[in-house]
């Protein structure tokens, strides 16, 4: 458990256990989610961003019928011919 007080102006410093375990480092931003419960929730705002676009695009490729890096260079070789040919 780690515990942090609040500043006068609503700043807290985060404990650098948790930092760690979120991969935080200066500058970057967290964000606070609320489950049902009313539980707040302090996230990495960059890996919580990776996980919504990956949900996204989840079954994407599969729709696409995109399985291999093969049928990725093919889709990037038919953008690229039809670049060139505008």
């Amino acid at each position: 458990m780690n515990l942090a007080k609040i500043s006068a102006n609503g700043q807290i410093t985060l404990p650098v256990e948790i930092r760690r375990s979120l991969g935080l480092r200066s500058g970057d931003k967290v964000l606070f989610l609320q489950n049902q419960n009313g539980d707040i929730i302090l996230t990495n705002a960059s890996s919580q961003a990776i996980r919504e676009a990956q949900a996204a695009f989840s079954g994407a490729a599969e729709a696409m019928g995109v399985s291999s890096e093969d049928d990725i260079q093919a889709l990037v070789d038919e953008l690229r011919y039809r670049k060139d040919a505008e």
